[in-house]
């Protein structure tokens, strides 16, 4: 894995040096691990406000963080992997850009963003990696300061995201039309699973979606099982009694 860079008070790096290493990597007989880990540190490097950055990559099914810069970024990915969704994954499978501006308050990934706040991540920017029409992966910035990633800041963004799909196209990783669906159809399964089972929680102890999400959590890292198994057990065994 990569390494942290760890000056975070110096100042960006100039993107044509970025970008003049980056292409001197392509060209190079690197693993694509390595590749993509220098892609990652020279993101972070380089675009202003990255705290963390890491790629996530999909393939034959199965979802990991193959480089990152810290160790921060590498457990909020595996945070997304474990409940089978989030702005990762869902810029993985679609290819879009996928931006939280405040983790504070947004709506539409509640749990992350919490689980993010609570780590000192105020927002965040995920970009698809599209290779031959094919989607295999995302890369992640997370920043700590105020206010959003801008439009320049995208920009720049987009730029290493297309590095690194060089990388993983050179390397020949790609992921069929049928794993995709698959992969989706799962990530949207797996959200209504666990949305169900906190529904659940809520209704048999008087709690918050928030506090039934800790419940989730805590007995999937006591049990070192994944979240979405968790919650699947728990909506299984209330409809086997309902069903009784």
């Amino acid at each position: 894995m990569s390494t942290a860079h760890t000056g975070g008070s110096d100042p960006p790096l100039d993107p044509r040096v970025a970008f003049a290493e980056l292409s001197k990597i392509m060209l190079s007989e690197q693993q694509l691990s390595e590749t993509l880990g220098r892609v990652a540190e020279l993101a972070k490097q380089t675009i202003t406000g990255a705290a963390d950055v890491s790629v996530t990559l999909m393939d034959d099914g199965h979802v990991t963080s193959v480089a990152f810069t810290g160790a921060l970024s590498a457990q909020l990915d595996e945070r997304q992997y474990e409940a089978g969704f989030g702005p990762c994954m869902d810029a993985a499978l679609s290819g879009a850009t996928v931006t939280i501006e405040d983790t504070a308050a947004d709506p539409t990934y509640p749990d992350f963003s919490r689980v993010a706040a609570r780590r000192g991540i105020t927002h965040t920017m995920s970009i698809g990696l599209p290779v031959a029409r094919q989607t295999i992966g995302a890369l992640n910035i997370y920043g700590t300061a105020d206010g959003s990633f801008d439009a320049a800041t995208q920009e720049l963004a987009t730029a290493f995201a297309s590095y690194a799909a060089v990388a993983v196209a050179n390397a020949g990783v790609y992921a069929s039309t049928a794993t995709l669906a698959a992969n989706l159809q799962r990530a949207l399964q797996s959200r209504a699973v666990i949305d169900q089972a906190k529904g659940i929680l809520m209704g048999r102890h008087r709690i918050t979606a928030d506090a039934a999400f800790d419940m989730l959590s805590a007995q999937s890292q006591d049990t070192n099982r994944k979240l979405r198994e968790i919650a699947g057990d728990l909506v299984d065994e209330v409809q086997h009694t309902d069903s009784a």
